[in-house]
């Protein structure tokens, strides 16, 4: 069983428009993903694909004026406010992406485990000595604040994790001993969303990969499809894969398209150049090749 189910997932937003005018801000439609026990899956693609959004929803942060349609499941129960709110912090932790999510009136120690021995043992896995557990956040390093925050979530025994770009501000060594314990706790049967912008960690370190574009899933692919670009089925992902500069740093024209003006059909038919008539009708997802993809031309 699947220990987190997003299907058909969308996100709008209620917001002023002229004066007292109000109007819906659709920012993801048809998004679809799944964490299974044991394995680290990445959520990949550009700023404003949905990926920092889709993590807010799955624990019940959202603002006042959001509106989620679809379905969320947590080990196949339906995942309800009430719910989120008996697992946030405790069987699902976050990895924020900004430090300031630490709480500046409390000790470090006292953040990561309740638990003054735990605390300690789980802040030295990070490289950081008994004084940190008694520092304050604002006593911290940007560094060092974002490895606080990596020990608060392998302190706890949650059976999902999501990581929100954990390694920015990090050296290269202390990213790569993130990404360990990461592969550590999936290893031991959690599960780990793991946010990124790194299309090269998430490949060495992920099981499987969620390609996310103007606020839809393209491609869900296993990470070892990456290290061979004719087994991507989407062509954004393949893109994607060839922009980075180890890989030719080929960018292709155009942009993603703003959240509130997407095009009826394919969001990435504009820049595509396989787009036929047929782009101009949303594709649904398709199973191909052990993966799955939403394009009228994937084979």
């Amino acid at each position: 069983m699947n220990s987190l189910e997003i299907r058909n997932f969308s996100l709008v937003f209620r917001m002023y428009d002229t004066g007292i005018r109000k109007t819906d801000l659709q920012v993801i439609t048809d998004l679809n993903l799944s964490l299974r026990p044991g394995e680290i899956h990445a959520v990949v693609g550009s700023s404003g694909s949905g990926k920092s959004l889709l993590a807010h929803a799955i624990l019940g942060i959202l603002p006042r004026n959001a509106s989620c349609g679809g379905e969320m499941l947590w080990f196949g129960q339906s995942l309800t406010p009430a719910l989120q709110k008996k697992l946030r912090g405790n069987q699902l932790a976050l990895v924020p992406q900004s430090v300031n999510y630490l709480d500046p009136l409390m000790r470090v120690g006292k953040q990561v485990s309740r638990n003054r021995k735990t605390a300690i043992e789980t802040l030295r896995r990070y490289e950081l000595d008994n004084r940190v557990a008694k520092m304050y956040p604002f006593e911290l390093s940007g560094g060092m604040a974002r490895r606080v925050m990596l020990a608060t979530a392998a302190a706890t025994k949650a059976k999902v994790v999501i990581a929100d770009e954990p390694t920015p501000g990090l050296s290269a060594v202390l990213a790569e001993a993130a990404m360990t314990r990461f592969r550590s706790l999936a290893d031991s049967g959690s599960s780990i969303l793991l946010i990124t912008h790194d299309l090269e960690l998430a490949v060495r370190y992920a099981d499987r990969i969620s390609v996310f574009y103007a606020g839809t899933t393209l491609e869900t692919a296993k990470a070892s499809d990456f290290e061979d670009i004719e087994l991507l089925r989407h062509p954004y992902s393949r893109a994607l894969w060839q922009a980075i500069p180890q890989n030719g740093f080929r960018p292709i024209p155009g942009t993603q398209p703003y959240a509130g003006s997407l095009p009826k059909g394919c969001v990435f038919a504009d820049r595509c150049d396989k787009c036929t008539e047929m782009c101009s009708v949303r594709p649904s997802p398709r199973h191909i090749r052990d993966g799955e993809v939403s394009c009228h031309h994937a084979n």
